[in-house]
């Protein structure tokens, strides 16, 4: 791996982008353009026991074995095990592969589970896919996907969809943080109020939680569920929006709701309150809302209802409640935003003829793999004949009409059904670079309307006379939305301690206006740390470089006092989420003046009092030191990094400077001043114009050129020129990366 150093900043430009989903490439192991294959290697006994017993969830050992065509991988030891609920029933099984099982942290192209789902109630094999397509083409966000070719011990097992698992990992990689609570969300999970205690949320059904905790099982603390629901059943219509938008991104949902009543997917919250994610994102403070199993769709029916023609407005069940649909459905704005995206997702995705001629490419695509398929046939006796007819016309039983008569059928009637209201602007994604002292603050905001007239920053200064700037788009248009876009407004660098007040405001060309938040964004420019504390050096992977005393090589961080006096840091904080300061308390403990500290990031607090509750990951992660509870949890010093190597530490050059490099020889617990330390210089690159707001960007010779965010993705792949087109990239700071090791920061504004 080729490393390069990352840049120090004191709050994380990754938290600058968080307010809305990141969108990762699909790369290799979702890979579209071809049906990969994949091969599992399992003792066959162990294959027999798990077809004998269904219900378990018992991981045993396998190897597996990846070819796309362009990567072909080997892996020993992963686990393996059905997963599903009635498809373990069925005849074709559905399978989880999970690389972390038994080599913990372990990934395999940044993932660390497979979803193989058999899709044994679909002919097509497709509906599922083609929903978190048109969800993804609805910048929304869910799982990637694709089709793969499952062979066991050499015997082919069929065709089927590899869906990504929602974990910590897919937090991280949509959202860019994952130590908020993650919730799975199945059937009877209405969302209904229950009560004031959080534990009155952790009943069960079918012998697991309505709402299962996936992350911070530990901490087994559901309150933030509780008066999210709180919230939503008990707050008058009235005053709803406000108080809701506080806990929840309702204008996301509100898509999520109109793609799932065009694509008919009853099996979700909104007719069967079953499958779906809430993710509590620790960058926003407001609950997501993902939807998942989305095979019961386009059609696919158990209950004699017509879903392509069903009305949108009354789509839920009709004898119980589900508030998180029906009482939006009560709001007037939010029943018109409803219905605003919902006209927008059929006229731009659903009912476009490139999309629509695309069923016919991914029948196509899969035709050969589903003729050979052995299982294909076993469960309702379905034949290639069938997954060919299924695309246009019903194949009988549980699937009465086709994909494309579906979708044509639900496009026009929805469109029929759907009122004639003025949706008012609609503002989402509000996010600032939380600058430093005199440091330029950006502001920005998603608007969008169908007919939008102007979006304009209020802001104040230290509680003075509310004042006004015009934001302006910044051309990073979502594709998919025709009325609106990323606007941006920046303000003059101010001192520390400067409280700054904000709020967005939108009007339409119908001089409807909507300012959102209802309550202003408060933030208070820190102060450039005052305590002369600093993260000093750290190791993400380290396996032979320094053991802790239970003689365990785990990642590490070190803390330094610049300072001339001591200080106590038993009031003081160290997170890996510079969104969630508190994640970790320091002990009572003082740090001397030029004194070092050694903390073991290794989530076993049990094993000391200097041992953090969280690992850090190689791959990206932050790092951040905050101060007491009455000083706001104030950062006192922070870092945002990328690709680090086993055994290669990441520091500053001289203790307590502002540039870091990498060692190879590493220093934890004393100074990186020593003599005889070696730094992995890392050669430099001109590009101009930087910073950048032209949408391209150009280099003094032709090279070899990759973009990466602060996060360590790659957001444009290797290209070769003296040029390279970046419009595509959000405003924000990058790393530009060339084949020949040279990186330069590149500012887009």
């Amino acid at each position: 791996m080729k490393r390069f150093s990352s840049l120090l900043i004191l709050i994380t430009a990754c938290t600058y982008l968080y307010g809305q989903p990141l969108f990762p490439a699909d790369g290799e192991v979702y890979i579209k353009s071809t049906v990969p294959r994949i091969d599992v290697l399992i003792h066959p006994d162990t294959l027999t026991w798990i077809y004998d017993n269904v219900e378990s969830d018992h991981e045993f050992r396998a190897v597996f074995v990846f070819d796309n065509g362009n990567v072909h991988d080997t892996i020993r030891d992963i686990g393996f095990r059905l997963r599903g609920n009635t498809s373990r029933y069925s005849q074709k099984k559905s399978f989880k592969i999970s690389f972390n099982t038994f080599i913990s942290g372990r990934k395999y192209y940044g993932v660390e589970k497979l979803n193989l789902n058999g899709e044994h109630n679909d002919p097509s094999v497709s509906r599922a896919g083609i929903y978190w397509d048109i969800l993804r083409q609805s910048s929304l966000a869910g799982p990637r996907y694709n089709h793969v070719q499952v062979y066991i011990n050499g015997n082919y097992h069929g065709l089927y969809i590899n869906v990504e698992h929602i974990d910590e990992e897919f937090a991280k990689t949509w959202f860019g943080n994952n130590d908020g609570n993650l919730y799975k969300c199945l059937y009877p999970a209405d969302l209904t109020y229950r009560g004031a205690n959080p534990d009155l949320y952790k009943f069960e059904s079918g012998g697991r939680r309505a709402y299962e905790l996936k992350i911070n099982e530990e901490a087994d603390d559901y309150s933030d569920l509780a008066h999210f629901i709180d919230v939503l059943n008990n707050t008058s219509l009235q005053q709803l929006p406000c108080a809701l938008e506080k806990v929840f991104n309702v204008q996301d949902y509100l898509k999520v709701a109109a793609v799932d009543i065009i694509t008919g997917n009853w099996d979700g919250y909104i007719y069967n309150k079953n499958n779906f994610y809430l993710y509590h994102n620790t960058a926003t403070g407001l609950f997501e809302y993902i939807p998942y199993d989305v095979d019961n769709t386009f059609g696919i029916d158990w209950f004699g209802i017509e879903w392509a023609t069903r009305n949108i407005y009354n789509w839920a069940h009709p004898s119980e409640p589900r508030p998180l649909f029906t009482r939006l459905m009560q709001v007037p704005d939010y029943k018109a935003q409803f219905t605003y995206y919902l006209k927008q997702a059929i006229q731009q995705v659903t009912s476009r003829q490139d999309f629509l001629d695309n069923l016919f490419v991914i029948r196509d695509r899969l035709q050969p793999f589903v003729a050979t398929d052995p299982y294909y046939p076993l469960d309702y006796g379905y034949t290639i004949a069938s997954f060919n007819q299924s695309f246009e016309a019903g194949t009988g039983a549980h699937v009465p009409i086709g994909l494309l008569p579906y979708l044509q059928t639900r496009n026009t009637s929805a469109l029929d059904q759907a009122l004639n209201l003025n949706a008012p602007p609609m503002i989402r994604y509000i996010r600032h670079n939380a600058p430093l002292p005199f440091q330029e603050c950006r502001i920005l905001a998603f608007a969008e309307d169908e007919n939008l007239n102007s979006v304009t920053l209020e802001y104040r200064i230290n509680g003075g006379d509310w004042q006004q700037k015009t934001m302006t788009e910044n051309g990073l248009i979502n594709k998919t939305t025709s009325g609106g876009g990323t606007f941006i407004a920046t303000l003059s660098g101010m001192d520390a301690s400067t409280l700054l007040e904000f709020r967005i405001r939108a009007t339409d060309n119908n001089q409807v206006t909507v300012s959102r938040p209802c309550d202003a964004v408060e933030y208070t420019i820190p102060a450039l740390n005052p305590l002369m504390l600093y993260i000093n050096e750290f190791m993400a992977s380290n396996s032979s470089t320094i053991a802790d005393e239970y003689g365990e090589y785990d990642d590490w961080i070190e803390i330094y006092n610049a300072g001339g006096q001591p200080v106590w840091l038993g009031d003081k904080y160290l997170s890996d989420n510079l969104d969630n300061p508190v994640k970790w308390a320091f002990p009572d403990t003082t740090i001397a003046a030029g004194g070092y500290l050694l903390i073991w990031a290794d989530g076993q607090p049990a094993q000391g009092s200097m041992h953090t509750p969280y690992k850090l990951d190689k791959d990206n992660e932050e790092i951040g030191i905050f101060d007491n509870e009455a000083s706001g949890f104030a950062l006192i010093d922070g870092i945002t990094y990328t690709n680090q190597s086993t055994n290669i530490s990441m520091g500053r050059v001289t203790d307590g400077a502002s540039e870091w490099k990498f060692f190879d020889h590493p220093t934890p617990g004393s100074t990186n001043s020593m003599v005889g330390i070696h730094e992995i210089h890392i050669p430099g690159l001109i590009i101009f114009p930087n910073p950048n707001n032209t949408g391209s960007l150009y280099l003094t010779e032709a090279l070899d050129i990759s973009v990466y965010d602060l996060c360590g993705r790659e957001v444009i792949p290797s290209v070769t020129s003296r040029s390279i087109n970046i419009s595509s990239l959000k405003p924000g700071i990058y790393l530009v990366k060339s084949a020949t090791g040279g990186i330069a920061k590149l500012l887009v504004n």
